[in-house]
């Protein structure tokens, strides 16, 4: 069978996505194909967190149902709006099969195509946010054992990947369910004795100011990429607590500041909602002093999109002018932060992981703080260089190996 994919929306769904595609592909006579009108089978693993993109997602089902055989459709619009979907050639992967994928069915799994995007630890999570489709997408938090995402990670060791990525809603969630933490998979996955780096993906700041210390010195592994996703989304507790987000903003700036005390270079990323119903200029002047002083490296900014099933679904967000304009003034923000922040790499020596193959003969790896560092040539992925920042662009390091 010949199989087209693809896979949108957060680092989750596309772990999953790639591996329930690599499970096809344990069968020797499936094969992937890169036109899916060559394909007797399409897999679109699907993202609904805000309406443009759900609209999106059901475009590009209709147009891949047109031109394979079948299409099966995976991740969280195959829960929210999965019995619209269905159709003479489209199969919709229900929530209770993937939580049943989650219990056994991901650990023998072999890597046998070049579609890798990580490994999923758990599904679900333990948040009710007001705004959020997620977690009802997702349901509540199941986390699977740590010896057998070890095991996975070793299989793909054995493969030759080198940069192990780990995912979820909110691993900072992780083990709540078997009555352990992150930290105890961090310690448990940089005990294999192997050559390699791992990436910890999103973590919720409630969860994660609950194991904060703990977290803290797994982190101080040499093999753990000192990079950290922490979505705040403002940084006024009013809006906080209308959104049900569960902290206030000075326990998110405390995980921020131990974290940037232990690794002061480390790579920061947050996420900004803006336009929520309670938001004002009062708030927004919050958010934007909030991220002046955080400066971090990455910044996601999103407008308030009331989803179906959720509290929130009947509040409006504010003006759109409103948005553009705030908008405009956190990007502009960032840009002046980023520009500063890489100034001060230049002339400094870096060691680089190779990790992709970039545009017009470079490479693309990454510091020991996951930022991304581009080379002239191309180098060999997974391979260690030595390198002196010589520039930077918009959102990398340019390195010189030579």
């Amino acid at each position: 069978m010949k199989i087209y994919f693809e896979s949108y929306g957060c680092t989750l769904e596309k772990s999953e996505s790639s591996l329930y595609l690599n499970k096809l592909l344990m069968d020797k006579n499936n094969t992937l194909v890169s036109d899916p009108n060559k394909a007797d089978l399409s897999i679109i693993g699907t993202c609904v967190v805000i309406k443009h993109t759900e609209d999106k997602m059901i475009r590009r089902i209709a147009d891949l149902s047109s031109k394979s055989k079948r299409v099966k459709v995976l991740g969280c619009l195959s829960t929210v709006n999965g019995n619209t979907l269905e159709g003479e050639n489209i199969e919709v992967i229900k929530p209770h099969e993937f939580r049943d994928f989650y219990r056994g069915s991901l650990d023998d799994i072999e890597i046998n195509s070049g579609v890798y995007d990580g490994i999923p630890i758990n599904q679900g999570c333990t948040g009710s946010c007001n705004f959020c489709i997620s977690h009802i997408a997702r349901g509540k938090l199941l986390s699977r054992p740590p010896e057998k995402i070890v095991r996975q990670i070793e299989m793909e060791l054995d493969r030759g990947i080198q940069e192990i990525r780990i995912s979820s809603l909110d691993t900072a969630a992780y083990g709540k369910d078997l009555g352990i933490d992150l930290a105890d998979l961090i310690n448990s996955i940089v005990s294999i004795n192997r050559k390699f780096k791992l990436r910890v993906g999103m973590m919720e700041p409630r969860n994660t100011h609950d194991i904060l210390e703990k977290l803290i010195k797994s982190y101080q592994n040499d093999k753990v990429f000192k990079f950290l996703h922490l979505p705040v989304q403002s940084a006024d507790n009013n809006v906080l607590s209308a959104m049900n987000r569960e902290y206030t903003i000075e326990e998110a700036s405390r995980v921020f500041n131990e974290f940037k005390k232990s690794f002061p270079d480390m790579v920061l990323s947050t996420d900004i909602i803006l336009g929520y119903y309670k938001d004002s200029e009062e708030s927004f002047e919050r958010t934007y002093k909030f991220i002046q002083d955080l400066k971090p490296d990455i910044i996601n900014i999103t407008r308030f999109s009331p989803r179906p099933y959720t509290k929130d679904f009947d509040k409006q967000p504010l003006n759109s002018n409103t948005l553009k304009s705030w908008s405009n003034q956190l990007i502009k923000l960032h840009e002046d932060i980023i520009s500063k922040k890489f100034e001060r790499f230049i002339g400094r020596e870096e060691n680089v992981l190779i990790t992709e193959t970039g545009k017009n003969g470079t490479s693309i790896g990454r510091d020991l703080n996951y930022r991304p560092v581009v080379l002239s040539g191309n180098y060999r992925k997974y391979e260690n260089v030595k390198c002196k920042i010589v520039s930077f662009g918009n959102n990398y390091l340019i390195g010189d190996a030579e």
